[in-house]
């Protein structure tokens, strides 16, 4: 985890409070609105009126809710709170930007991170905030820093968000003992490689990633660990530039959802390009069900945090883009990323998480 640089009580008492209040609307709002739109539901069927059968019926079935109305207002503005208000995220790095700008050196000089400075981004990737953040993760150089402040609190459930990227990783190579070489795809300010090259000093990571603030500040943090087996590469994921069968695990975290469909298929055609054969490829994302209430929330949480890949992902034949791009034996399995998340009477909001899995015939 980067340490902040500076101390500064205002900034942390407003982000503790954004917090709780997400804690409450996870806890607390999403419950009741569950608990109400149920109730909706069974008077309809008691009454022999049709009930709601996919996400925008329940929709219009909830569309006059004030608890619904006021679920999707506060989420929405806790965000905007989080990253724009009085004490957010750009405005409080943006105000230290001269020395991040000095620290970020010891990435950039660490021997770690190849940037390109003629790479473009992605139209698909600038052309929203991502996140809500101002700007996206690209375009400030003291964008990494806020990217990996606010990550700390996207899952408000978990005491420590680094233990979902340790569960992924035992998971990962539970699947893939012996492996030397892993990619990790899309891998921001470095937090999903970390486990990877930390925890397991015989295997050599490579971390891709479109944005170069991002990367310099996971070159830092790897620095900082003294890390001998990493290395940051600014390239897309759908086009990395790295050679062909030569990695033994491909792996992503929450990227796919971030990208249009189009592009999920190139990226996959990539990683098998990548894998030597037998080679693995998994990746952690969000795939709901068809239940339409948890569907309704899902695509409501796309739309109020700038993240309008998620219902193509869900709609996607994931499996068989997978077959497509040469994979056998797919499969999509529910991820626990904290104890208890699958448990039947867990009842507050998270992620649908799933892993992709996916073999390279050998």
């Amino acid at each position: 985890m980067v340490k902040d640089l500076t101390v500064d009580r205002s900034f942390d008492a407003y982000q503790d409070f954004v917090l709780k209040c997400k804690l409450a609307w996870t806890r607390q709002l999403y419950p009741a609105l569950k608990s109400q739109y149920d109730a909706t539901v069974a008077e309809r069927a008691a009454a022999g009126a049709p009930v709601p059968a996919d996400h925008t019926e329940v929709a219009a079935a909830l569309a006059d809710n004030p608890l619904a109305q006021y679920f999707g207002w506060f989420e929405r503005h806790l965000q905007r709170m989080k990253y724009s208000g009085l004490h957010g995220l750009e405005p409080h790095f943006a105000g230290r930007r001269e020395q991040l700008a000095e620290d970020l050196k010891a990435g950039a000089e660490s021997g770690l991170v190849d940037l390109d400075p003629a790479f473009e981004q992605p139209g698909y990737y600038v052309a929203v905030d991502i996140h809500q953040q101002p700007g996206g993760v690209w375009s400030d150089e003291v964008g990494g820093y806020i990217y990996e402040r606010g990550a700390r609190t996207t899952t408000p459930l978990l005491a420590s968000d680094a233990d979902l990227h340790h569960r992924f990783t035992r998971e990962v190579l539970a699947r893939a003992s012996g492996a030397k070489r892993l990619v990790d795809l899309g891998c921001g300010f470095g937090k999903s490689s970390r486990p990877f090259y930390r925890q397991h000093s015989e295997l050599d990571v490579v971390g891709v990633e479109v944005s170069a603030p991002c990367l310099t500040l996971a070159a830092r943090t790897a620095a900082e660990d003294q890390a001998r087996n990493v290395r940051f590469r600014q390239a897309d994921a759908a086009d990395t530039g790295l050679d062909a069968a030569a990695f033994d695990v491909v792996t992503s975290t929450m990227l796919l959802h971030e990208m249009p469909p189009p592009h999920i298929e190139r990226l996959l055609h990539e990683s098998h390009r990548l894998l030597a054969p037998g080679g693995l490829s998994i990746h952690l994302d969000f795939l709901t069900d068809e239940d339409p209430f948890r569907r309704y929330i899902h695509y409501g949480h796309s739309a109020r945090n700038n993240e309008p890949f998620m219902p193509p992902l869900n709609e996607m034949d994931i499996a068989g883009a997978h077959r497509q791009a040469g994979f056998e034996s797919v499969e999509v399995v529910p991820f626990e990323e904290m104890p208890g998340a699958l448990a039947p009477g867990f009842d507050a909001w998270r992620f649908p998480f799933v892993m992709i899995i996916a073999r390279k015939a050998a």
